[in-house]
């Protein structure tokens, strides 16, 4: 006897093809015949992208070289602030306007301690009775310290920067932000008066400003030095929770030649590995020898590894070097850069009737931190560059099928730069 089938059994057969059994769910099913029109692009790259590479401090000659588009610059708090709750930016502004003029942008660091000099600390705090700075001597040279027993100090340091984020969080003039207590802003005073509380920030106020710089900037990106891995120094070891925190990292002696031994066993302390997917990397050439110095452009590196395989591993976005024009040619410096932060290709551009489909790899050592699109005729992607890492390739679409220029395009940028990608297909 034929079994028959039931009728619910049949409307709901016929309900999934409706639904789901003639659905193209690979977009390549979408693809139309069509000639691809757009220009853009670039057959290789020649310009540095903007927030990455090479850094020279502002004022260096060699700044509009081509092969920079960051510069770097020590900031002081008693520029902006001399009187309780009055702030003059009048500093920045010119810092970041002077920058701005070579169509660069800036990172700065405002820094209380320098080797060899007073602190930064505003006026009216070291006028308190109960303010008490410590003179010490580091490298050498007569040092002072901030008094971090003050409340007064640790008041204004939070309020500073609540009042530094307001100003400046989407300030395109400004790539990145580093922060920090002790010597150069470096999270150490590895020779001096070092005590807790006193010459350097408790941990329990470390714990709060790192808390409130996390809250404070939700654009703009900050970053703290691998040093702050040294539990004697800082919370984290104690406090682990403090690691999801959104900061980056900055490395004041990369390549050094216990690089592999100090400074790599930080970096993954910090777990840098997951950490540059959202937060930049970046570092200064160590100054420990001025043959490290000499050589870290050179095919092996001072110690046995190259610049690019350095940054490639710790997938750096920016290194200042400032130094190097006394010891590189401007070709190999502009090299070193190029090989340095984000790079996009266009591997392969398809249409369907209402869609473009652009296949993307980063080629690059690092993503961009801030978002980017690609875009026909004011038409962006629907998802953002910045979830791009090295090394991966990823399909991105625009809900648009003219034949206009492609290109990038960021609110982060200032007038006039421009990020590039490579047309591969």
């Amino acid at each position: 006897m034929k079994k028959s089938v039931p009728i619910i059994s049949l409307s709901i057969g016929l309900l999934i093809m409706a639904c789901g059994g003639n659905k193209k769910n690979d977009q390549h099913d979408k693809i139309i015949n069509a000639s691809i029109l757009n220009g853009g692009g670039v057959s290789s790259f020649t310009n540095v992208q903007p927030m990455t590479g090479i850094v020279v401090w502002d004022g260096n000659p060699n700044a509009n070289s081509g092969a920079h588009t960051l510069e770097y610059s020590y900031m002081l708090f008693d520029d902006v602030v001399s009187k309780k709750g009055v702030y003059d930016w009048s500093v920045v502004e010119n810092k970041l306007n002077a920058i701005a003029s070579r169509n660069h942008q800036a990172i700065l660091r405002f820094r209380y301690t320098y080797v060899g000099q007073l602190t930064t600390v505003p006026k009216y705090i070291k006028d308190l009775p109960d303010y008490h700075e410590t003179k010490g001597l580091s490298e050498g040279k007569e040092t002072w310290f901030p008094d971090w027993s003050n409340q007064e100090l640790k008041d204004f340091t939070l309020q500073f920067y609540e009042n530094f984020a307001e100003k400046y969080n989407n300030d395109n003039r400004l790539a990145f932000l580093q922060v920090g207590f002790g010597l150069w802003g470096e999270y150490h005073i590895y020779d001096g008066p070092f005590e807790l509380g006193k010459t350097f920030p408790s941990k329990e106020f470390q714990t709060i400003f790192l808390k409130k710089m996390d809250s404070l900037f939700s654009n703009l990106h900050w970053s703290i030095s691998i040093d702050v891995e040294d539990g004697k120094v800082t919370p984290f070891r104690e406090n682990p929770s403090l690691l999801n925190l959104s900061f980056g990292l900055f490395d004041d002696s990369f390549m050094a030649e216990e690089h592999a031994r100090v400074n790599e066993q930080r970096f993954k302390f910090l777990g840098y590995e997951n950490r540059y997917k959202n937060s930049p990397i970046g570092g200064e050439f160590n100054y420990y020898t001025a043959f490290d110095q000499e050589n870290v452009l050179s095919p092996d590196g001072p110690h046995g590894e190259s610049y690019e395989s350095a940054v490639s591993r710790f997938h750096v976005s920016y290194m200042i070097g400032n130094d190097q024009y006394k010891y590189q040619t401007t070709e190999r410096i502009k090299e070193a850069s190029l090989h340095t932060g984000y790079k996009f290709e266009v591997t392969k551009l398809e249409k369907s009737n209402t869609k473009t489909f652009l296949t993307v790899k980063n080629t690059g050592t690092a993503p961009i931190y801030y978002d980017a699109y690609f875009s026909i005729n004011g038409n962006k992607s629907n998802e953002s560059l910045k979830s791009l890492v090295p090394n991966q390739e990823k399909i991105f679409t625009i809900d648009y099928t003219g034949n206009e220029t492609l290109k990038i395009i960021c609110d982060r940028l200032l007038k006039g730069q421009r990020i590039d990608f490579k047309r591969s297909f």
